[in-house]
């Protein structure tokens, strides 16, 4: 899953810092220890609720202001997501960066994630203020279905390194590395299509060179997708084969 020292405050470190992924927080600038996926994603639940009421209004990197919780909660209109068959369930503002990619940011990477979570856990981790991570994709296991929780325009704090996160579109995969099961003929076709749409998008090669796992992000410690994951079928996959 993402990790949380994706921010601009934290590019200096996060060349030589752990990833973010569902699993850990390096892509915020308020954390950047790393943890493991699974207890970070859990203790970020347990602290959003006594943050969420100090977040509103407080300044943001660059003088920005930060969105009150009524704006972060929103649910802008179906027609906002990017991809068309995502749902739009929006992350707190408080765990991206607002961009205008590829105009400030030019985009060549797709970062595949696994969550060490279920599919609505890490939606409610993304929406939390105080998680300081998410990704733009979401894909469940069971079926395929895909929630959008970034707009492909700004910067998602996934990857645990700044560079890779302002050139990057991150997918989250719900399961866990060690558990193949999880990953489903439906999660494969679904997340496999996607990537195939955002590569045609932006010009990404469809390869192992520019599709990669968050354990090949210099400075990780995160291990996703883990030997479990079939990237000769996923890469088939996304060139339609």
């Amino acid at each position: 899953m993402p990790s949380s020292s994706h921010s601009p405050e934290s590019r200096s470190a996060e060349s030589s810092s752990p990833g973010f992924s569902a699993e850990s927080s390096a892509d915020s600038p308020a954390n950047s220890s790393s943890a493991s996926r699974r207890s970070l994603l859990r203790g970020g639940l347990a602290l959003g609720a006594a943050a969420t009421a100090g977040l509103a209004g407080e300044l943001w990197p660059g003088g920005r202001t930060r969105a009150s919780a009524a704006t972060r909660t929103a649910r802008p209109a179906a027609g906002t997501v990017d991809y068309p068959s995502a749902t739009w369930a929006p992350a707190s503002t408080a765990n991206y960066t607002v961009a205008n990619r590829p105009s400030t940011y030019p985009i060549n990477l797709v970062v595949i994630h696994v969550t060490q979570e279920t599919f609505s856990d890490t939606i409610k981790l993304f929406q939390d203020p105080a998680h300081a991570a998410t990704s733009h994709y979401v894909v469940r296991s069971a079926d395929g279905a895909i929630d959008q929780c970034v707009r492909e325009h700004d910067v998602a704090w996934h990857a645990g390194n700044w560079d890779y996160n302002t050139r990057s579109i991150g997918i989250e995969h719900e399961g866990w590395v060690d558990q193949p099961s999880y990953f489903t003929a439906a999660m494969y076709h679904a997340s496999a299509a996607l990537t195939a749409e955002i590569c045609d998008k932006y010009g990404i090669p469809k390869d192992r060179q520019h599709i990669i796992g968050h354990v090949e992000v210099p400075g990780t410690d995160h291990t996703d997708p883990g030997p479990n994951w079939d990237w000769v079928r996923y890469i088939r996959l996304v060139n339609g084969g």
